[in-house]
């Protein structure tokens, strides 16, 4: 166990978007600093951050001069080059671990991962031909999703299959790159739950959120989940045995259907995560908080609901509604971001809608 990091020190943040920007904002308020890594200009993270290195991936000059400007590393997305990584590490800690980066990097080496914890997942297969592709419908069947193994998210990087002879099409549509075909899963309600664990060892989960996605993207996180107690039981039970498995350090969010079987995990993010959005305006500690805790080697918070929330998204065009929300009271959070276009994540905003 390292010493916590004083007040003053800083953690470094890889990627400048709005989980990076919701980051800072909470260092910020427990007297911490935060300097952002971007290779992008004017990232909405560095409004708010007290420094910003705008430099390349490959930038080992960068990488290593901002390394050795923090104290401890963390990132805000999980598709950081593994040899930007090895420059930082060189330096400095990175929380959560490579391990746990590396896992979600690819979605075969996280399916087969959880398996090996004997938590249930779709059924999944390789594909990187043809006739792998052929195989894996004839053995999974359809409906199914072909998935790119990396760099996929919010429904990008995705192909449905709704009769075996779309196998062909879909493989296409993946330009060589290496897949994974899942089964479809029959489900009553998607939830997720974003848990923490720290340096010590402690664990700590907040209530799970039920989530209702529109185009691949999430729409909408409601909380209470509405589901069984025993439901609820098993979904913090199952992080728990994932954060400790990977001898994780912060926040992760763990995706999960709910079926008559129990519980199916869909994917875990090893970072802050949308639907935890809501605990900003739920608890006394929301997520960004716990993540920076987690890091700092600072004690986890009490991760206690004492409202019930609506989180929504507001995507696109939606941000031409602020003045409306601003009007009926709601708890807006806006990116930043200079510019709207259709399927870009602008903002949310949180409705509590009663006590817990």
């Amino acid at each position: 166990m390292t010493e916590p990091l004083p007040p003053g020190s800083v953690i470094g943040i890889l990627g400048g978007g709005q989980l990076g920007r919701m980051l800072a904002l909470a260092a910020a308020r427990l007297g911490l600093v935060c300097h952002i890594y971007d290779p992008a200009p004017s990232p909405p993270a560095a409004q708010v951050a007290a420094a910003c290195t705008t430099a390349a991936w490959n930038d080992a000059e960068a990488l290593a001069a901002f390394a050795k400007a923090v104290d401890v590393v963390t990132y805000e997305f999980e598709n950081v080059p593994a040899a930007a990584l090895d420059a930082i590490e060189a330096v400095r800690p990175i929380r959560p671990n490579r391990k746990a980066l590396a896992t979600s990097q690819d979605r075969l080496t996280e399916k087969t991962f959880l398996a090996s914890l004997g938590l249930a997942t779709a059924p999944f297969a390789p594909i990187s031909n043809d006739s792998e592709m052929t195989a894996a419908v004839a053995q999974i069947g359809v409906p199914a999703i072909l998935k790119t193994r990396r760099l996929g998210y919010d429904g990008k990087g995705q192909a449905r299959l709704t009769t075996p002879t779309d196998g062909a099409e879909a493989w296409a549509s993946m330009a060589g790159a290496e897949a994974i075909l899942e089964g479809y899963v029959e489900f009553s309600a998607e939830i997720s739950v974003i848990g923490a664990r720290g340096l010590d060892g402690a664990v700590a989960c907040f209530d799970p959120g039920r989530n209702v996605h529109q185009d691949g993207i999430l729409q909408r996180t409601t909380v209470p989940a509405s589901v069984p107690a025993t439901v609820v039981t098993d979904a913090v039970l199952l992080t728990a045995k994932i954060l400790n498995s990977l001898d994780y350090v912060g926040v992760i969010g763990v995706e999960l259907f709910v079926t008559p079987a129990g519980l199916v995990v869909n994917e875990f993010a090893p970072r802050v995560h949308n639907s935890g959005h809501w605990t900003q305006t739920g608890c006394t500690i929301c997520q960004f908080e716990q993540h920076v805790r987690a890091v700092a080697g600072w004690p986890l918070g009490d991760g206690q609901r004492h409202s019930n929330v609506e989180m929504e998204n507001l995507i696109g065009f939606d941000v031409c509604r602020v003045p409306a929300l601003a009007a009926e009271g709601a708890a807006l959070h806006l990116y930043g971001k200079a510019e709207a276009r259709a399927g870009r994540k602008m903002g949310h905003v949180n409705r509590i809608t009663g006590p817990a």
